[in-house]
């Protein structure tokens, strides 16, 4: 049980707990864990999130605002005249006596404050990250495309035609001689299918899957 993830080994005590009705004493002698660890996954069935250390004190601790005042002045400064790392090291220890602080732990906290000022003063852009959520045959992503081969010992330019489905990541490939001919492709439980454009210069693809949801695209004509 020690080589299981902790949230393996909370599931395994809520479960012995409901079907074996073992005491906390019980189930803390079983698993080789603390009482306290018993309770934790008798009230959730998610561990706690471990508690960060607080971060250690650095040498450059009191002298941050001062950078800080620094980057923000930059930000309506002309380019040629906004600080490098190099200015603002040879400003702390001229103006501030900062002898004990170096170059490389300037150059690390200018690396982060820089990016993080902007954005607090609204200049910069906000990371963000979006998570995908794919249910099964659900989606698709379906391209075409042109590629060059080698047929009968002749450089032949062919048609592309590609399909995956985006929860299994299951592909499937076709080529062809022609741009626009109808082709049929089979992946996982959906079907593919290329279908007669009505304009040359802007083919659809389209895509039906087998509970009836569909995907629809458009494509640049290949070059």
């Amino acid at each position: 049980m020690a080589n299981k993830g902790k949230a393996e080994l909370f599931a395994a005590i809520r479960r012995d707990a409901r079907l074996e009705g073992m005491s906390a004493r019980a189930l803390a002698r079983k698993f080789g864990v603390h009482r306290r660890t018993v309770a934790q996954a008798l009230a959730s069935p998610w561990p706690p999130e471990r508690k960060k250390p607080p971060p250690r004190r650095s040498r450059l601790d009191p002298y941050k605002p001062v950078i800080d005042a620094m980057l923000r002045a930059d930000l309506d400064a002309p380019r040629k005249q906004r600080h490098t790392v190099v200015r603002i090291w040879n400003r702390l220890v001229e103006e501030h006596q900062a002898v004990e602080v170096s170059y490389p732990m300037v150059r690390d906290y200018v690396r982060q404050r820089r990016a993080e000022i902007r954005m607090e003063e609204g200049r910069g852009p906000v990371p963000g990250f979006i998570e995908q959520s794919h249910r099964p045959g659900a989606e698709a992503e379906v391209d075409f495309g042109d590629v060059w081969i080698r047929l009968a010992g002749t450089l032949t330019r062919c048609y592309l035609f590609s399909f995956r489905l985006s929860w299994s990541g299951k592909a499937d490939l076709a080529w062809t001689h022609h741009h626009t001919p109808p082709c049929h492709s089979h992946a996982g439980q959906g079907n593919a299918s290329w279908a007669q454009p009505q304009h040359r210069s802007q083919p659809t693809s389209s895509y039906s899957s087998a509970n009836g949801s569909s995907l629809q695209r458009n494509h640049a004509s290949p070059s």
